[in-house]
C-alpha cells in the first residue's frame, strides 16, 4: 500500500472495517451523503430503483452464502476452478506486493494470492456482503492465511482504501452484481498503483450461436432447480442466470476499462466466451 497508509490499519482478521456497504438502512446512512437516487437500473431483467438493486443483491447473496462454494461446483461442473486458475495465471502476482481481492466471496483467490505474496506482502479480501465474507474469513483464517485482511466495502467507492495503494486488483464473478459498474472501475482504477493491474473474472456472452442457446437452456432451467434442491434458493439463481444475460459482452466491457482509464485492455474467452477474463493496467 502507498506510504501514507497505515499498514497495521485492517491486520486484525476479527475486525471488519466498513465502507458504505450496499443495501444500508436510511438510518445507517451517514451524515451529509447524497439522498437516494430514483434513477433506475436493472435487477435481472426487473427494472428497479438504484437503491432497490443494493438491497436486493444484499439479500441473494446472504441467502447462498453458506452453500455458495457447493453450488459454484455443482453449476459449472467444477470448471470454476479451472477458471480462476486461468485468471490466476495472468495477474503476475509475486512476493511483497499488495493485493486486493474484491467481491471476494469465500476466498478462492485471497487464498492463492496470500501464498504468492508472502509473508513480505498483503491481501485484502473485501465484500459489500457481511456473510460472504464471514464465510471467507472463516476459510481462510482456518488454512493459515495470516497475511490476509477482511474489509466490508462498497465496489462502487472502495471508501476504506487510499489511492494508489494496490500492485493488484482483482474482481471474480462479482462485477455484474455492481449497480454502478462505471464507477466501481473509477474506483479500482483510483487504488491501483501506477503500473498496477485490474483483473476482471465474469460470466460473458458465448460467442457460438449453438452453445448460447444451449447455455440459455440450461442456465434457466437447471440453475434454479439446483438452487431450490442444494441452497433452498430457486429465485437467487433465476437472478444469477438474468444477471448474466444483462451483463455487459466483452467488448462493451473493454471500452468501459479503457474509459476508466486503464491502458493496454485485452480479455480472453473461456469456454466458449461463457466466461471472459479482462485486464488492463494503470498507467505509469
Amino acid at each position: 500500500m502507498s506510504e501514507n497508509h497505515n499498514d497495521t490499519q485492517f491486520s486484525n482478521p476479527n475486525i471488519l472495517p466498513t465502507g458504505t456497504p450496499q443495501g444500508q438502512s436510511e438510518l445507517q446512512r451517514p451524515q451529509g451523503s447524497e439522498p437516494v437516487s430514483e434513477e433506475t437500473t436493472h435487477f435481472g431483467y426487473q427494472t428497479v430503483r438504484k437503491s432497490e438493486k443494493q438491497a436486493k443483491v444484499a439479500e441473494v447473496f446472504t441467502s447462498v452464502a453458506r452453500k455458495y462454494d457447493v453450488m459454484n461446483d455443482l453449476m459449472s461442473f467444477g470448471i470454476h476452478r479451472l477458471w480462476k486458475r486461468f485468471a490466476i495465471s495472468l495477474t503476475g502476482v509475486r512476493s511483497g506486493q499488495h493485493v486486493l481481492d474484491i467481491a471476494g466471496g469465500t476466498g478462492d483467490l485471497a487464498k492463492v494470492f496470500s501464498r504468492e505474496v508472502g509473508r513480505s506482502g498483503r491481501v485484502v479480501l473485501s465484500d459489500i456482503n457481511e456473510a460472504m465474507l464471514e464465510v471467507g474469513r472463516t476459510r481462510l483464517i482456518n488454512a493459515g492465511c495470516n497475511n490476509v485482511d477482511f474489509v466490508l466495502a462498497n465496489a462502487e467507492t472502495l471508501e476504506p482504501f487510499a489511492d494508489n495503494s494496490f500492485d493488484l486488483v482483482t474482481i471474480s464473478f462479482g462485477l455484474r452484481n455492481v449497480t454502478d459498474k462505471d464507477k466501481a472501475l473509477a474506483a479500482m482504477h483510483r487504488v491501483l498503483k501506477p503500473g498496477g493491474r485490474l483483473l476482471v473474472l465474469e460470466f460473458s456472452k458465448p460467442v457460438f450461436e449453438p452453445l448460447s442457446k444451449a447455455y440459455d437452456l440450461y442456465s434457466f432451467t437447471a440453475l434454479p432447480i439446483m438452487g431450490k434442491l442444494v441452497a433452498g434458493d430457486a429465485e437467487s439463481y433465476q437472478y444469477l442466470a438474468e444477471s448474466i444475460r444483462m451483463h455487459p459482452d466483452q467488448a462493451t466491457l473493454k471500452g468501459m476499462m479503457e474509459n476508466a482509464g486503464f491502458v493496454n485492455c485485452d480479455y480472453h474467452n473461456l469456454t466458449g466466451g461463457i466466461v471472459a477474463v479482462h485486464r488492463g493496467f494503470k498507467a505509469r
